[in-house]
């Protein structure tokens, strides 16, 4: 770079040079269709969001229970905007997001909470068989279109209902992509040590980051 001449020199005396910030746990996916500028974030150095955090992402969809997971979404925006979800899969949600031409890096997890709303709605109980082979192949469909991984909401519903076996399976559909599981846990509390213990469990019987 010795022959190397900038059309513009930034004075940083004084000030701190370094790499972009990465959000690992952001839920900025829904507001990158209403404004993808981002700019409350770039001002803040944020460069790179990780989303679909807390077993919400914006897809899959099944349009019978769509309004379950709006609802969910109601209270990351503004009263008077409304989410519009325009794609069933997480394929055509991704395809839909990158159109927006969004200023940030964004990293997308797929919500166990959205695939749970998709097959059983917000229903307190453990999936059957069928809907269990359902929801594994919603986290695959995910996974192949470009999801890192699985996020976990197990401290509200619809993801408190699930039990351990039911992430561990789940779990093992994204380890065959090398994907990552991410929980908020059961509990922060009284039950940390439980909670901290029930996700080692599905990472080591998952084979799982």
């Amino acid at each position: 770079l010795k022959d190397f001449r900038s059309e513009r020199t930034i004075d940083a005396d004084g000030l701190i040079v370094s790499p972009g910030f990465v959000d690992i746990h952001s839920h900025a996916d829904p507001s990158i269709f209403i404004n993808a500028k981002q700019e409350s974030t770039v001002r803040q150095g944020i460069t790179t969001h990780i989303v679909g955090n807390c077993g919400l992402s914006l897809a899959p969809i099944n349009p019978e229970t769509v309004d379950l997971l709006t609802n969910y979404f109601e209270e990351l925006l503004p009263s008077s905007i409304e989410q519009k979800i325009e794609w069933r899969t997480f394929k055509e949600y991704l395809e839909k997001a990158e159109k927006r031409k969004y200023s940030t890096n964004m990293v997308h997890l797929v919500g166990h909470g959205t695939i749970r709303i998709a097959v059983m709605g917000v229903e307190a109980r453990e999936p059957n068989d069928n809907e269990l082979t359902e929801m594994k192949s919603l986290v695959d469909e995910a996974m192949k279109a470009g999801a890192v991984g699985l996020s976990t909401g197990l401290l509200y519903p619809p993801g408190m209902f699930a039990k351990t076996d039911e992430l561990i399976e789940l779990s093992k559909v994204i380890s065959r992509y090398n994907g990552v599981y991410s929980s908020h846990i059961r509990s922060y509390g009284g039950q940390l040590r439980k909670s901290l213990n029930e996700a080692i469990e599905i990472g080591e019987k998952a084979g799982v980051k």
